[in-house]
């Protein structure tokens, strides 16, 4: 799961689907490039793996939770992205994050993430394998979770307020 806002670079887990029968991609966000979308569905189509992928568009935030904790892995690999709240509503979900080592990206996930390095298909599938069994064998889904909370907004509006006071 993840969004088209990666600055055209989802195109990039297309070998990742197709060396993966067993799974499906859902793509959700806001579609600003038709062009790119075009083009994505049309690569699909020529390696044989259309029927397992889903382009959505934005979805409601019922939606997204429905998505995110059904979701077998989270999967962002942007190039161009500011703070990167998708990553840290999914880390709500407890699911591996696969995520660019680029941009603010390192930052969110820490120690918790898996991280491509590079978007050849060979490492993508290496660190994508090796991430899900790291996911299995250490049950990660808690320490996930609980790196989520530590971007509480509330929390940290709170922190920050108290700061702003003891200034005066």
């Amino acid at each position: 799961m993840g969004d088209l806002n990666a600055k055209k670079n989802y195109h990039v887990l297309l070998p990742l689907l197709q060396n993966n029968p067993d799974i499906d991609m859902v793509i959700a966000g806001r579609l600003a490039e038709p062009d790119y979308v075009t083009n994505f569905k049309q690569q699909a189509e020529a390696m044989g793996i259309a029927d397992h992928l889903y382009i959505t568009g934005p979805v409601p935030e019922e939606e997204k939770a429905w998505y995110l904790h059904n979701c077998l892995a989270f999967v962002h690999p942007s190039l161009a992205k500011g703070f990167g709240a998708p990553v840290v509503e999914a880390m709500n979900f407890g699911k591996p994050l696969f995520l660019s080592n680029r941009t603010s990206l390192p930052e969110i996930g820490g120690n918790i993430a898996f991280y491509f390095s590079s978007f050849e298909p060979e490492q993508m599938q290496m660190i994508y394998r090796e991430g899900m069994q790291r996911y299995i064998n250490e049950n990660m889904s808690v320490a996930i979770t609980n790196r989520g909370k530590e971007f509480d907004w509330e929390k940290n509006a709170i922190k920050y307020l108290e700061v702003y006071k003891s200034l005066y």
